[in-house]
Formats: C-alpha cells, structure tokens, sequence
C-alpha cells in the first residue's frame, strides 16, 4: 500500500505550504501529492482551489495574480504563529525531492481554465524527475494534452464516474477515486487492466487496512503518521 502525503501534512500545518510538506518529509513520507494552478505572470502555484476563499478569506483568483501578489495574501494559520502564504511549484520541489518516490500532481485544470498550463508544468520540471512525476486531473482533456505533448508521462485519472475505457484510452497507469466510490469490482476491473487504484481521502488506519485488503493500492492522507509511525 502506498500512502501519499495529500497536500502535505495538512493536519498540522496550512495545507499545500512549504512547511507542510517539509513537515510530512520529516515524518517519513517520500509519496506526495499536490495541486498547481497557473497565475497571471506564467508561474504555477501549488493551492487545492482556483480562489483564495477558503485558505486567506477573500475571493481573489489565482489566474488574476502574480508571484508577487501571493505575498499580498496570508493564508489562515490555525496550527502556527508564523505567517504562511501560497506556494509556488518552484519553492516545493525541493522540499520533496530528497528521497522522493512518486510525486502526485494534480492539474486544476477543468474546461482549460488554464490554457497552457500542461506545457508549462512540463518546462517547470527537472527532467531527471520526471520518471517520479504521477500527473492527474479529473479534466480528461488536460490529460490528452499531457500526453501529446509528453508520449511516457504517467497519467492518473481522478474520476467520479469510473469507466475503464477511458483510462485505458488516456494510457493512464492509476484510477483516483474517492473512497466512498470505491468497490472490489471496480479494483479487479482495475488490476485486470495493469491500472493501480488510489482513494482519497482516508484518514483513518482501520479503514485504510479495510481497503488494502479490498484491492485498493495506495491512500492519499491527511495524516501520513497514522502509516509511518
């Protein structure tokens, strides 16, 4: 069972921070995911949704800013005294790259809000890490573009509706699926086509191990000590 650290060690830290993926590496996680979005200026930005809303209180898009403006806008802290702002991509590869497995990017990318953003990612990335790299995305379309542009990128679909013509369609090597989606049948439809199952988001050991046993090859987790203690 693999267990990704889901936007870092985000029970203990602002999720999607530098100190909270530097955290969960601390704690033993070499599998991680994340989210990038493309800002204004050409740079990508590691945050889970398109708006700051949610982590800073105001309903600022991403699209609209800058590397610069991020600074603009502290996240809410609850865990800490320090300061916390949204990354960028550049600013968290090397926190995980020391010892790194496999690394979980997921494309924010539905209907092309991001034009660009696939060949922009790929740039962004060393290329001697791009064997260590899973791209997802629940937009279909990102991933064709993804591999057109990038003939052995690995591909993880994140869908809602599985159907496995679809992945096999994209070449993709992992189905992501919300737990409460997840059923046998769908992991032996998956292991029967080589493709790995990996449900977010679980954060609880009993369950985990419930699922393992069900088929299920790895976890994203809020909380990667429940498997690393």
């Amino acid at each position: 069972m693999i267990y990704f650290a889901h936007r870092g060690a985000n029970t203990q830290r602002v999720q999607n921070t530098v100190s909270a993926f530097a955290l969960a590496h601390q704690q033993g996680a070499r599998y991680f995911e994340l989210d990038v979005h493309l800002l204004q200026d050409g740079n990508l930005a590691v945050h889970h949704d398109d708006s700051l809303a949610s982590t800073a209180g105001i309903d600022v898009a991403l699209k609209n800013l800058t590397a610069a403006d991020l600074k603009k806008y502290p996240l809410i802290n609850q865990f800490t005294k320090g300061p916390e702002y949204v990354p960028l991509l550049t600013d968290v590869l090397p926190v995980l790259t020391p010892g790194l497995q496999l690394l979980n990017i997921e494309l924010k990318n539905d209907n092309n809000m991001y034009p660009g953003i696939e060949e922009t990612l790929l740039r962004a990335l060393p290329f001697q890490l791009l064997p260590r790299i899973l791209f997802s995305s629940f937009d279909v379309p990102t991933l064709r573009r993804l591999r057109a542009l990038l003939p052995l990128a690995r591909l993880g679909l994140l869908t809602r509706a599985f159907d496995v013509q679809e992945a096999l369609a994209l070449g993709a090597e992992s189905v992501h699926i919300n737990h409460t989606r997840f059923t046998p049948q769908l992991a032996n439809t998956c292991h029967a086509h080589h493709l790995n199952v990996y449900c977010y988001t679980v954060n609880n050991a009993s369950l985990a191990k419930q699922l393992a046993a069900q088929g299920v090859d790895g976890i994203f987790t809020d909380d990667v000590t429940l498997f690393t203690r």
